[in-house]
């Protein structure tokens, strides 16, 4: 028997087959072979149409039974990750009306803001843990206030994952943690956000009945079943947007760990009780994949926009493609701790949600033509990302969330021992390093919806650590090359 994930991205489509009863993953893998497309209509914004999303769904779930053709009448259960804060809208007939605005459209951000003045700061905090920003409920303004014709079309709004589940079992459904990341879930209340709602005139009835992430939300049709060569009746047992569900894949689910991962951008994400309201908004606090009214556990996610993305500016414009990572970790090994000076911010991806959305671009500060070398910079490079870790890991520290351990995968910056350690040392914090992925994660978090898994424990029974890294003391030099790095951090906030 085999548990079939699904991780719907912005870029690609993955997709994974694990066995049910030891948890094992059989294959992983991707679809298209390149990144899809973002359509960029105007200036600041992202478009998806979904259907595209549905076609390398197909297109992954063939790739896998080409390969485990023996699969395809063993799948018990289907699980969902996807990109968070997507607004889908789809009409009576179950059809989408416009493409997808995605999580890295900013159009709705004056919205946002507009929305804040009107119903306070402390309201939203209070009730809703964040504040609109430019999350799903402001992109459903925006097309209120800019499409008429398309607003009035609307019969259900969804999130990516959402309309997933809708192609799989023809249901109409959201789960709490996704409308919470769609600012439109009350936790005061613990209640579909009818009062937000009310105020800006929109009908309760565009939400779709809500459940729990770990639920059997439908079961796959017979029209879904032909186009993905699977047989009918599968339950879908799973849903979560991709940063709790990294988190459910890394096996987070207790106070005092963060899951993490270190890509173009770097995250941050802890598990806590209780609300974590950040009036600056460097972080947001979202239900979490197990929330429930009587277990109100919360997720609370930091994004740092500007991370491995200087990592690989530096090996693409300066070192060369020709070296792999591997090579570059090699010869930054020859330089010390410190980079002897050589500072090197991140921060150059656009606007920093730790920064209240300023862009203070990336900097390398300190050259000494006459001492660095490529060398240097590579090294500063890695150690400039891991201070931005460990400067974020101090933010989420000041806001009373513990973090005694980090848990990440194995297919980012954290493969990096120069990176790993640099963090386990300034932050004091043990960072374990397994192997998930998130569509091993929502294939798993099927296997629990469904009842296969009797809890959490007995569904990551299979992983284990593959290396860890343990906090030690910190050379002088690294120490002192932290606190200029924040010092010059500081003088670039002070001029923006």
């Amino acid at each position: 028997m085999y548990l079939l994930g699904y991780d719907i991205g912005s870029s690609s489509i993955k997709a994974a087959l694990v066995e049910a009863d030891t948890g094992r993953t059989i294959l992983t893998v991707q679809a298209p072979n390149t990144e899809m497309k973002i359509d960029v209509p105007e200036k600041n914004h992202a478009e998806q149409d979904p259907s595209t999303w549905w076609k390398y769904i197909v297109e992954a779930t063939q790739k896998l039974l080409t390969q485990y053709p023996g699969a395809r009448d063993q799948i018990i259960g289907i699980g969902i990750a996807y990109q968070m804060h997507g607004l889908v809208l789809i009409d009576e007939d179950k059809e989408v009306i416009r493409p997808s605005i995605i999580w890295c459209d900013s159009r709705a951000v004056e919205i946002g803001h507009g929305v804040e003045s009107k119903l306070g700061k402390e309201t939203l905090m209070n009730a809703y843990y964040n504040l609109p920003g430019n999350f799903t409920f402001s992109k459903l303004l925006w097309v209120k206030e800019n499409e008429a014709d398309n607003y009035n079309k609307i019969w259900k709004i969804l999130l990516p994952g959402d309309y997933i589940a809708l192609k799989l079992t023809d249901q109409v459904s959201t789960s709490i943690s996704g409308l919470s990341e769609a600012i439109l879930w009350n936790f005061k209340e613990n209640t579909p956000a009818y009062e937000i709602l009310k105020a800006y005139d929109i009908p309760p009835s565009f939400l779709p009945e809500h459940h729990g992430s770990f639920h059997n939300s439908g079961l796959l049709t017979e029209t879904a079943a032909r186009e993905l060569g699977l047989s009918p009746g599968i339950p879908v047992g799973y849903r979560a947007g991709d940063q709790p569900n990294n988190a459910f894949s890394l096996n987070v689910s207790e106070i005092g760990v963060l899951a993490a991962t270190g890509g173009t951008s770097g995250v941050l994400y802890g598990i806590s009780d209780q609300a974590v309201l950040d009036i600056e908004q460097r972080t947001n606090s979202f239900a979490h994949v197990n929330y429930s009214t009587d277990h109100p556990s919360i997720g609370t996610l930091l994004c740092i926009n500007g991370a491995g993305i200087v990592y690989s500016w530096i090996r693409e414009q300066i070192v060369g493609v020709s070296n792999s990572y591997f090579e570059l970790e090699s010869r930054a090994e020859k330089i010390p701790a410190g980079s002897d000076g050589l500072l090197t911010l991140p921060f150059g991806n656009g606007a920093e949600r730790i920064f209240q959305n300023r862009q203070i671009g990336s900097h390398i500060l300190g050259i000494d033509l006459n001492t660095h070398s490529q060398d240097h910079m590579i090294r500063s490079a890695l150690e400039g990302i891991a201070f931005a870790f460990v400067y974020s890991i101090e933010i989420m520290q000041s806001l009373g969330i513990q973090t005694k351990i980090i848990k990440t995968g194995n297919d980012n910056l954290f493969q990096s021992k120069i990176f790993s350690e640099t963090i386990a040392q300034l932050a004091q914090i043990k960072i374990v390093v397994v192997e998930a992925t998130g569509a091993v994660g929502a294939a798993i978090g099927a296997g629990l919806g469904i009842g296969h898994y009797k809890d959490i424990d007995q569904a990551f029974q299979q992983q284990k650590p593959l290396r860890e890294y343990l906090p030690s003391n910190a050379e002088p030099s690294l120490e002192e090359s932290y606190k200029q790095w924040k010092k010059s951090l500081i003088d670039q906030l002070n001029t923006k």
